[in-house]
């Protein structure tokens, strides 16, 4: 039996910096997202590197930096079955990228290396939440991967988390119409955020402003005030650091619950039972409100916010009447909506096989945002090339190495024959092929996920104007 990923996973984060001699190959770059991608033929030849040490030693790696500055790597099977599997990976991160990104990806999804694939992923040309940018890296990688290193028979494009939409943007982006040939054969998408830019990250200004009725510290009363909804003003020096001592402060996230005064229980149990996630998520959901939604603001919609929570009734409180009434109101700006929707938003015309799929109790991209991507999908003219399964087991991160194995295989099956799988059809598989792969095989063939507005409280939408 190969390796499980809960042996690689304690890998993740000590492996060397093997690519570091990479960094030199390209121009270091950043900056905007542009909209084309570099000139046919212009990338340089990636350089052979030692792999990840959560790598097979079959595995070949080559590493580089393209125009735009992004770092790639690429892992070559021995027993390359022919066909490559193309990363887009979640995050994002919000600073500078880094040659690290990749190892660290690479050592996640081993497993699709020890299952015979091709491996590539890009760290993307910049941090921050700029989805058409990091599909057009995404893309480029496939081109420089075609020019340089092999043409494969079938590309699967994959895509994680936050990743899913910028697979899911790149698959809607790149084309057979666009490109003359059909660049990608079938998309995988794995505990995606698929809801898109202006309905997944509702909750989190909910979480912020239901975190300031009850803590008043983020702002203090003493500090510059400003609108919860653009994250945090462009010239403040507030770091990770500073918000979680003020969670500490206020929740006593910093140490365990019975560790925790009462005042801090009883906060800590409001924020569950209104914004509907545990107390081990709201640490990560509250800085994604913070420094993301300061980076969307400040970088992508032109200090202009597209987030807002007019008209939300707000309910799990002792007293959700005085909840109500004291929480803060904004409007979203129908520009920044607007801008935001084009760069972050799926439209659900994808024209090739999709097979997504999620734990059901995911903390991180709740199972709800499936329903809304299925809508779009079926509203885009897509919906017949859809298949989303679910799992009882798992993490945001990483369900078990036989799930994506299993899903891989189904989907190439699906695009060479023709034939689309069924949930059943592919737990049944998964059965099949534990004795090859790590982990539990948890798919739950007959889940459906309800509407996300049952797990995100509605809001009063803006008029966007028509382009």
């Amino acid at each position: 039996m190969r390796r499980g990923h809960t042996d690689r996973a304690t890998r993740v984060g000590r492996i060397a910096g093997t690519l570091v001699a990479a960094s030199v190959l390209g121009a270091c770059g950043g900056g905007g997202s542009g909209h084309s991608l570099p000139a046919e033929g212009t990338e340089v030849r990636p350089m052979a590197v030692s792999c990840p040490s959560g790598v097979p030693s079959t595995v070949s790696c080559l590493a580089g930096q393209d125009e735009r500055g992004a770092f790639y790597l690429i892992a070559m099977p021995d027993n390359w079955n022919g066909h490559l599997m193309l990363h887009a990976h979640g995050g994002p991160s919000l600073g500078a990228p880094t040659a690290q990104r990749v190892e660290d990806d690479l050592n996640r999804w081993a497993v699709m290396v020890e299952a015979g694939y091709a491996w590539a992923g890009s760290s993307f040309r910049q941090g921050g939440v700029a989805v058409r940018a990091a599909a057009e890296d995404t893309e480029n990688l496939r081109r420089i991967f075609n020019d340089h290193v092999a043409t494969p028979a079938r590309t699967v494009l994959h895509g994680q988390s936050w990743g899913a939409g910028v697979a899911a943007k790149a698959a809607e982006m790149f084309t057979a119409e666009t490109e003359g040939s059909a660049p990608y054969d079938g998309v995988l998408l794995t505990s995606g955020v698929l809801a898109g830019g202006t309905r997944s990250y509702d909750f989190r200004l909910d979480l912020r402003v239901v975190y300031q009725y009850l803590c008043d510290n983020h702002p203090r009363p003493d500090e510059l005030g400003y609108s919860l909804n653009i994250g945090l003003p462009v010239a403040s020096d507030m770091t990770r650091a500073d918000l979680r001592a003020r969670t500490a402060e206020c929740l006593g996230l910093d140490r365990s619950a019975s560790q925790r005064s009462a005042a801090q229980r009883d906060k800590i149990q409001v924020i569950e039972q209104v914004i509907r996630i545990p107390a081990s998520s709201i640490q990560a959901h509250l800085e994604w409100a913070t420094f993301h939604f300061q980076d969307i603001v400040s970088r992508r919609t032109s200090r202009l916010s597209p987030f807002g929570n007019t008209g939300a009734v707000y309910q799990g409180s002792d007293d959700d009447e005085a909840l109500n009434a004291g929480v803060l109101r904004y409007q979203a700006s129908a520009v920044a909506v607007q801008r935001f929707a084009d760069d972050a938003d799926p439209t659900g015309q994808i024209p090739v096989p999709v097979l997504t799929t999620r734990w059901i109790d995911d903390p991180t991209a709740f199972v709800e945002l499936d329903a809304f991507f299925k809508d779009t999908m079926t509203s885009g003219g897509s919906g017949d090339r859809l298949v989303q399964t679910f799992t009882t087991a798992g993490a945001h991160g990483y369900i078990s190495d036989v799930t994506y194995a299993t899903l891989v295989d189904r989907l190439l099956q699906w695009v060479e024959t023709g034939s689309k799988p069924t949930p059943a059809g592919i737990a049944a598989r998964c059965e099949d092929l534990r004795g090859d792969f790590g982990g539990a095989c948890s798919f739950a063939p007959d889940f459906q996920p309800a509407a996300l507005e049952t797990r995100v409280v509605p809001r009063d939408r803006v008029a966007v104007p028509s382009s």
